[in-house]
C-alpha cells in the first residue's frame, strides 16, 4: 500500500522557523560571541599592527571574515536583520490571542477559575437583590468595566481594569526592533572619517576610517584658527579650533569646539580630536662668526637656496620634522639643511627650535640657529553621521515604558458571587490576576470589606 505524501507549505515552514524561540536564542547567543570576539581584538586599527599581531596566516583568515571591521560585516549585519525578523514574527504570531483579549467588547469571564482562586466569603440575612444596588457603586469605582450577570439564585458582578497592560511585553519587543533597526541603518548609511584642516583653508570631504576612501560632504569646513593652551609641565591642555561651515561658498554656521563639544549640522557631527604642526612657511635664521662674533639674521624658506655671509658658502633647508629624535631624545620641532661652503663637501646641519645651541657641537666656524618661525598648526577633526541615532533613541524610550508597564501594571479581574442559601445570602469575593498576585489578593480583601461594610453583612 503507498502512502500520500504531504508537502508542507513552503511559506508556512519559513514562518514557523522564525517564530521560533530556539532561534531567537540561538541568535542572541551567536552575537554574544561574536560581540566578545569583536571587544578582544580592537576594531579599525592600522592593518600592519593586525600583521604584526597575529601573523601573516590569521591575518589574511581575519581579513576574509570582516574581523578587524566586524560591526559592519556582513555576516554581522545579517545576524542582526535575522534577530529583526525573528522578533518581528515571535510577537505577530502570538499576538492574536492577546488582541482578542484587550480588544474585546464583552467582558467574558471563567466564574469556575475565579471560585479556584483567591477569595474572601460572607454570608447575611440581605437579599440578593437588595445587595446588586448596594454592590455595584462600589466595584465600578475601582474598576471601570463591570457587567452584572442573573443567576437561579442571585446574581453575579464581572469586573476588570488594564486590559491594555498586556501589550508591556509587546512594547519592549518593539523597542528591541527599534534599536536593531537602528543600528542597521547606521551600518549601512552612516559614516565615521576625519579630516586634518590647516588653518585658514577648508575641505569638502573627509577620509572614512574603515576603507580609507574619501567621502564628499553636502558643505564645506573651514579651520579660521586654532589656538593651543599648555600647563606648567608643557603637555597640552586645551586645543580650540574656530570653524566656519560654508554653503556654496557663503559662511552659514560658525562655532568654536573643544573635545566633547561638537558641532552638530544636517545629521552630521564635527569633534575636535587631534592637532598637529606643519610645515613653516618662512624661517628666520641666525649665522654666527665663532671667531668674530659677527651675527648675520636673514630670511630662509624650505627648498630655497640662500648666500651666506662672509663666504662661508650655500645654505638650504631640505626637510621640517615636528619631533625629530636625537640619541633617543625628542627634541621637538627641528630644521634639517646642507651647508655648502665654497670649498670643501657638503655637510648635514640639524638645527632643533628649542635648541638654539645645538649646532655648536659641529665645531664649525660658522653656527647656525633658528631665531623664529612662523608657527603653523593644522586642526585633527573626526566628522561623524549616524541616521539611525533618532530610531535607537525612539527605542530606549519605548523600552522604558514598555518595562514599566510590563513590570508595574497588570490586568485585574474581580468576581462577586451573590447566592441565595437557604433562609441567607452568600457571598464570594474573588481576585485573580496576571502578575503581582499578592497585590490584587490585598486588593480583593479591601473590596471585600467594604462590600461588607456596605451592606452591613456579618461575616460568615
Amino acid at each position: 500500500m503507498k502512502k500520500n505524501k504531504v508537502s508542507g507549505d513552503p511559506q508556512n515552514g519559513v514562518w514557523k522557523f522564525f517564530a521560533s524561540v530556539k532561534l531567537t536564542v540561538t541568535l542572541l547567543l551567536t552575537l554574544a560571541c561574536t560581540s566578545i570576539i569583536g571587544t578582544v581584538i580592537p576594531q579599525n586599527e592600522n592593518p600592519a599592527a593586525y600583521f604584526n599581531e597575529y601573523g601573516e596566516f590569521l591575518y589574511k583568515i581575519f581579513g576574509f571574515l570582516d574581523i578587524f571591521d566586524m560591526y559592519h560585516s556582513w555576516w554581522f549585519r545579517f545576524l542582526i536583520l535575522s534577530l529583526t525578523i525573528n522578533i518581528i514574527v515571535c510577537s505577530i504570531d502570538r499576538l492574536s490571542s492577546t488582541w482578542k483579549i484587550v480588544f474585546s467588547k464583552n467582558i467574558s469571564l471563567d466564574i469556575e477559575r475565579f471560585r479556584k482562586s483567591f477569595k474572601e466569603e460572607f454570608s447575611g440575612n440581605r437579599t440578593p437583590e437588595e445587595l446588586s444596588s448596594l454592590f455595584m457603586p462600589v466595584v465600578s469605582k475601582s474598576f471601570k468595566q463591570t457587567r452584572v450577570e442573573e443567576t437561579e439564585k442571585g446574581f453575579v458582578i464581572f469586573a476588570e481594569k488594564g486590559r491594555w497592560t498586556r501589550l508591556g511585553v509587546y512594547a519592549v519587543h518593539l523597542s528591541v526592533i527599534l534599536l536593531l533597526i537602528g543600528g542597521l541603518i547606521g551600518s549601512f548609511f552612516g559614516f565615521e572619517g576625519s579630516a586634518n584642516i590647516p588653518e585658514g583653508e577648508s575641505v569638502r570631504s573627509i577620509i572614512l576610517r574603515n576603507t580609507g576612501r574619501e567621502q564628499p560632504l553636502d558643505f564645506e569646513i573651514r579651520c579660521d584658527d586654532f589656538n593651543l593652551s599648555f600647563y606648567e609641565s608643557g603637555a597640552p591642555k586645551e586645543y580650540l579650533s574656530k570653524l566656519t561651515i560654508l554653503e556654496n561658498g557663503k559662511p552659514v554656521y560658525k562655532k568654536d569646539i573643544i573635545v566633547n563639544d561638537p558641532i552638530r549640522f544636517k545629521g552630521i557631527n564635527i569633534f575636535q580630536s587631534s592637532y598637529g604642526t606643519l610645515k613653516p612657511k618662512e624661517i628666520f635664521l641666525s649665522f654666527t662668526n665663532r671667531e668674530t662674533g659677527m651675527i648675520y639674521r636673514q630670511r630662509a624658506s624650505v627648498g630655497e637656496e640662500i648666500n651666506l655671509p662672509e663666504a662661508f658658502g650655500k645654505f638650504v633647508i631640505k626637510e621640517y620634522s615636528g619631533a625629530f629624535d636625537f640619541r633617543g631624545h625628542n627634541l621637538g620641532e627641528a630644521f634639517m639643511g646642507v651647508l655648502t661652503p665654497l670649498k670643501g663637501d657638503p655637510v648635514e646641519v640639524v638645527l632643533p627650535v628649542h635648541f638654539p645651541s645645538f649646532d655648536k657641537m659641529r665645531k664649525d666656524q660658522l653656527i647656525i640657529s633658528v631665531e623664529d618661525s612662523e608657527r603653523r598648526f593644522y586642526t585633527g577633526l573626526q566628522v561623524t553621521r549616524d541616521p539611525g541615532v533618532p530610531v535607537v533613541y525612539a527605542g530606549f524610550i519605548v523600552m522604558i515604558l514598555g518595562c514599566f508597564i510590563s513590570f508595574f501594571m497588570s490586568h485585574k479581574r474581580l468576581c462577586v458571587e451573590v447566592v441565595k442559601k437557604g433562609g441567607k445570602t452568600s457571598v464570594m469575593v474573588a481576585g485573580i490576576t496576571n502578575k503581582n498576585k499578592l497585590g490584587m489578593e490585598v486588593r480583593t480583601q479591601k473590596i471585600a470589606k467594604l462590600l461588607s461594610a456596605k451592606a452591613d453583612i456579618l461575616k460568615g
